[in-house]
């Protein structure tokens, strides 16, 4: 069964950075379009940037130019750089897989336990 740790999180102040580790368990991992998705307290689950095989990528409107999202697939590790975090970028960082970018709302495996992001001053 795949499975997904993701690590990284913390408490941020406003303007810092923080880098986000998801480690697959899966031989997988490199054949499949890979995404980093966020819920906040009330809020639903949403994608915040995604990377294909090829090394595209694409972004939330509300993370484009502060977060960089890269992969390594010796390692079978997703990253998610975090810059200029914001408070508004508080929540619970998951990260999951799926075919292609386009489809990426909807990934295909199970959620992991998250990593927690708190920024505040």
């Amino acid at each position: 069964q795949v499975q997904r740790v993701e690590s990284g999180g913390g408490l941020a102040q406003p303007g810092g950075s923080l880098r986000l580790s998801c480690a697959a368990s899966d031989f997988f991992f490199r054949i499949y379009d890979q995404g980093w998705y966020r819920q906040a307290p009330g809020k639903q689950r949403e994608l915040v940037a995604a990377i294909s095989i090829a090394n595209n990528t694409k972004y939330a409107d509300s993370v484009k130019g502060r977060f960089t999202i890269s992969r390594d697939n010796a390692k079978n590790t997703l990253y998610l750089q975090m810059n200029s975090l914001k408070p508004e970028d508080t929540a619970v960082y998951y990260c999951n897989y799926g075919l292609t970018l386009a489809t990426m709302s909807r990934p295909r495996g199970p959620w992991g336990q998250g990593t927690q992001v708190t920024v505040s001053s």
